[in-house]
């Protein structure tokens, strides 16, 4: 699906996305695969995107940080793979997909945020976190990001490589340091039996099968972001070759990192429940480094080398919402699409979205200070979010047969990519249901898992704004390939 944003149009079956989709004409100068003029600029080349592929799509600091718990995107997927119901399912895929991001974007600031406050917490025994305190560092992080995205959008794939090279480089330091850090001090290694074979299952299910697979949703939030860099295709030449090359990468540093990191600092825990205490909530991964280091010193040194790699991926979050949401009002799916669509022909990029989703991601850090229940309630929506958009563009690819779009550089041929995309919609449609349920037994108010929630409201407000939009809604426009002079330079 490398080129799922071009129409197969080639055949005589052509995919009917819109009746008030025009035709591309000359007109509209120079284009894009996704049928409209190519207007941000693509600084960015394979290098660059995978390091931001490693650094936004970052695995090994959440996961840490979790231990206690394009532009052809899935918008355009949908809608050419869904053929003639390609325009309600691109709709919906596309705000399901943007909810997600936005609010995988507060549940990043925030763990930013309160890692800035363990970091001044290293040194203060005494300091007791607060979350009003977590708060003043999100909004700082929040409007810093924004501001980096806004104003130092040319130097957007530096950035992003300097984080690449912090998240490596960071992950090496932090396995060297753990591992060898319990010897010097003499806290001593956990046992190969609590790593490997010991069970706790708190949760109350009586069931350790399904414990375990609940608790998948920790690799899901680290994980579960293959669309990270599609949303930054039109700021990439030859996309459709680049962008599976930077998912691939992703994925096989991210695992591989995450693995052996997760090793090491598992061997060097050796009391868990004081990391499961309720001073440690905010940031259990502080406790965890305090413990194998023995100091305050290592701690915040190893938080340090941890917040530069996730300060950047946070700035990489902001870019994915923004183009997300960009991508959305440009195809007149948004209130205020004109003036969400347009792109500041100073900062060669889209400002307006870039401004509304830091202001957002305020509202969602204002209630994380009045109620840290109804926050987390949002930002654990984000699995549940970004799967339902995949399945929206992989489930009609499939009940199509596979004929909707044009063959790209990694098609998978034959029976292979039939089951693959089978096993991957079974996968979301099981994991959906899981990660809706209650993460502890009994469940009360405050231990509710409330994804389902939030996401069915989501979805009637996607409903209700699609039948008051559908008329005036363009999505994606059909492009031919065979007309090369239209295409913008590498844009295909």
């Amino acid at each position: 699906m490398a080129q799922a944003a071009v129409g197969n149009l080639s055949s005589e079956k052509e995919p009917s996305l819109s009746p008030s989709t025009r035709s591309i004409t000359a007109d509209d100068g120079l284009i894009n695969a996704s049928g409209y003029r190519q207007e941000l600029e693509r600084n960015f080349r394979l290098t660059s995107i995978i390091a931001f592929a490693i650094t936004a799509g970052n695995t090994w600091v959440p996961l840490g940080g979790a231990i206690t718990i394009a532009i052809y995107n899935v918008y355009h997927w949908a809608s050419i793979t869904a053929g003639k119901h390609g325009r309600i399912c691109g709709f919906f895929a596309g705000w399901w997909n943007f909810f997600g991001w936005l609010v995988g974007q507060a549940a990043v600031c925030q763990i930013v945020a309160a890692q800035t406050v363990s970091m001044y917490a290293a040194f203060r025994p005494d300091f007791v976190a607060l979350q009003w305190h977590v708060f003043v560092s999100f909004l700082v992080v929040t409007w810093v990001s924004c501001a980096i995205a806004v104003f130092a959008n040319r130097l957007m794939p530096l950035f992003e490589s300097l984080g690449g090279f912090f998240t490596i480089s960071g992950v090496f330091i932090t396995i060297i340091v753990c591992a060898a850090m319990p010897a010097v001090n003499g806290s001593g290694y956990a046992t190969n039996a609590f790593v490997w074979r010991e069970w706790v299952n708190s949760t109350g299910y009586s069931s350790d099968g399904f414990a375990f697979l609940l608790g998948m949703l920790n690799g899901a939030f680290a994980f579960g972001t293959p669309d990270i860099t599609t949303h930054m295709a039109e700021e990439i030449p030859r996309p459709s070759m680049n962008i599976p090359k930077a998912i691939l990468a992703q994925y096989i540093i991210g695992f591989s990192t995450t693995l052996f990191y997760i090793i090491t600092i598992f061997y060097g825990i050796n009391d868990l429940d004081t990391i499961l205490e309720e001073g440690n909530r905010y940031f259990p991964l502080a406790a965890i480094y305090r413990q194998i280091t023995g100091s305050g010193g290592g701690t915040l040194g190893l938080l340090i080398i941890s917040f530069l790699p996730l300060f950047i991926a946070c700035v990489g979050v902001f870019l994915t919402s923004s183009r997300t949401f960009w991508t959305l009002a440009r195809g007149n799916a948004t209130p205020f699409s004109r003036f969400f669509s347009q792109v500041s022909p100073r900062y060669h990029n889209p400002v307006n979205a870039v401004v509304f989703c830091a202001s957002f991601n305020t509202a969602l850090g204002i209630i994380y200070v009045g109620s840290k229940t109804a926050f987390s309630a949002f930002v654990g929506s984000f699995a549940v979010l970004t799967t339902l958009s995949y399945l929206t563009a992989i489930l009609p690819h499939l009940l199509s047969k596979r004929t909707s779009i044009t063959p790209g550089w990694f098609w998978m041929k034959g029976a292979t990519g039939y089951v693959v995309n089978a096993i991957s919609c079974a996968y979301i449609v099981v994991f959906i249901v899981i990660f809706c349920f209650p993460f502890v037994l009994p469940a009360t108010a405050p231990t509710m898992n409330y994804a389902s929630l939030i996401t069915g409201g989501l979805t009637l407000f996607v409903a209700a704004f699609w039948l008051w939009r559908r008329n005036d809604y363009e999505g994606p426009r059909q492009v031919r390939l065979e007309d090369n002079a239209m295409l913008a330079k590498d844009a295909v």
